[in-house]
This record gives structure tokens, sequence and C-alpha cells, in this order.
């Protein structure tokens, strides 16, 4: 979402990237006040799923609170904070809730929060299978959101999937369906068309296959190289995760996809 900084504010730089970050303490008003400006702006016309995640407003790059030590996530009081932000965001008008920070027992929360607070209408979009993957370079350089290297914890293999282990996605695909997700995701796509192809077939739910930044980035370089057609690669690509399961993309060339289906 592209818009200038709230009036009376410099906490936040565009995008919903917060200038100021914390270890422990999360203001996500800028953001839902985008959401709000969005659904002021197109209504029902648009259907808006809101990310939930700690990442980017964290001051290690991590997805959830660490303890002191630097070298364990938290997963209480990080699903504690991960639930104020969806509450803000459900509030604000998103018609989805879609936590990417793979805590234990978060989609639980949320759906008990959403309940409470009477957003019986807005669904859960669960990254259920999400897995420890090179392929979100380019996003985490946009949204600040690369773990810190110089602590001991140094990347996220402790609660992202590892790509080793694929059985490991069905188990929390099953977890997250349990606690309440309307749909659940696959992310990165391509790599993982067979897990995708696998769990779909398992677990009656929508499914979304998420193209990653890396992905979109290597199409778009390719393309630029003159190395193949932009259109004609993430069509394939994306038929691809059509026919292994996927009942909706989640693409960086979004935008174009209507213009290209629909010529």
């Amino acid at each position: 979402i592209t818009a200038d900084v709230a009036a009376g504010t410099n906490k936040f730089l565009l995008f919903g990237v917060p200038a100021d970050k914390s270890s422990d303490t999360f203001d996500h008003a800028f953001i839902a006040e985008q959401v709000r400006a969005v659904k002021r702006e197109f209504g029902d016309s648009i259907w808006l799923a809101v990310d939930v995640c700690l990442c980017s407003s964290t001051t290690h790059g991590h997805c959830g609170i660490l303890n002191e030590a630097g070298d364990e996530v938290l997963n209480e009081p990080s699903v504690a904070a991960l639930t104020q932000a969806a509450e803000q965001f459900a509030a604000a008008g998103a018609d989805c809730i879609a936590p990417s920070d793979m805590m234990d027992g978060r989609i639980g929360a949320i759906r008990k929060m959403l309940a409470a607070g009477g957003h019986d209408h807005t669904l859960i979009m669960s990254y259920a299978a999400k897995f420890h993957s090179g392929f979100y370079g380019p996003f985490r350089i946009a949204a600040d959101s690369a773990p810190d290297q110089r602590i001991r914890l140094s990347d996220r293999a402790t609660y992202q999937i590892d790509p080793a282990r694929p059985d490991d996605a069905l188990l929390s695909a099953m977890r997250d369906r349990d606690e309440g997700a309307d749909i659940l995701m696959v992310k990165p796509a391509l790599p993982y068309l067979d897990v995708l192809a696998d769990v779909s077939a398992q677990i009656p739910l929508p499914w979304a296959a998420y193209q990653t930044s890396g992905e979109a980035a290597g199409i778009e370089l390719a393309a630029q190289a003159g190395l193949g057609d932009r259109e004609r690669l993430y069509l394939e690509t994306w038929t691809a995760c059509v026919r292994a399961g996927a009942a909706m993309i989640i693409s960086y060339a979004a935008r174009d996809a209507s213009r290209w289906l629909n010529p």
C-alpha cells in the first residue's frame, strides 16, 4: 500500500514498514489506517487480506519476540502480539487475516479473538506450510525484515519448515485447519508444488500458492535479459500452481493477471 505517512507522526515509513522498531511492543496503527482507507475507497469491490507478522517491526527481524539471550523465539508472547495486530486489522475492515509468522497456536488465538469481537465474517488465511526458503530475499530487503546476523538466532529455521521435511507441512496444515483456518497456503510456490499437490488432496479447504519475491524476481530478470517472455513465464507458473491444487495464487504480477487472462 503506497500512502503518505499519517499526519503528525514520524514513526512509520511508506508501505507500513516501521521506522521505530522494538523488541517486544508494537504499534500497527498506521497499517490499520491504510486498511480503512482502502476499504473506504473500494468497499466490497475488493477482497482485502492483511498479512500479520512482526518481522518488519522487530529490532532483530524475527517473526516473534525473542528471549534475552537472543537464541529462542518466545511462542506465547509472540502469539499475544500477533493477535493484537490481527484485532486492529479486523476492526479496520480487513476481509481476511493472514498470519505468516508460523508461531504455534496463533490460528486458534486469532479465531477466538475474531469470535469474541464480533468479526464472524473475517476469514483466516494461514501460511500453514511456509518453508525455510532462500526465495524470500527481495521482500526482506524491501520490508527491512531480514533476521539480524549478529545475534545467536540468525535465521528462521527453528520455526519455518525444513525443505527436507515435507511431512511437517501436512502436520502444520492439519493443526491450522483444526484451529479454525479458512484458507491454507504453501509458500514458496514452484519449489513446493509436490507438497501443494499432496496436502491439497488430503485437506479439502481452499489452498493458496504464494509466488514469492525471489520467484518473481527470477522471472523478471529472465524477461529483462531476453531469456523468456514475461507474460508467458508467469502464466505457465500459475498454471502449474493450479494444476497442483491451488484455488488462489498470490503473485507480485497480480496487477497484470486480469489483462493477461481476460484479453
